[in-house]
């Protein structure tokens, strides 16, 4: 069969930003549900600010969409070159 690669050279580097910041970016983003819901209510007789509001978490959302796609992207590298993550790397991700 062929040489494996050791882990290190078959994880992207970019991949650990990727996925910190995919973690980091969806906590936040529920989080700031809880305080969006009764901001749009109370600011809903203002149609301009709660459009800006609306832009604001749309861009979000977008942001972690494409984090998701960076993830996914990332992740399959891995699994194509044949490569393994060992858990000490998503250790390393979920004690940031």
């Amino acid at each position: 069969m062929g040489t494996v690669l050791p882990a290190d050279t078959a994880i992207p580097r970019w991949l650990r930003f990727v996925l910190i910041s995919d973690r980091a970016g969806s906590a936040w983003f529920i989080g700031a549900g809880f305080f969006f819901a009764p901001v749009l209510a109370v600011l809903s007789p203002w149609p301009a600010v709660t459009a800006a509001l609306w832009v604001l978490i749309a861009l979000s959302a977008l942001w972690l969409g494409l984090l998701g796609v960076a993830m996914a992207t990332g992740l399959a590298i891995v699994l194509r070159s044949n490569g393994e993550i060992p858990e000490d790397y998503w250790r390393s991700i979920i004690d940031y």
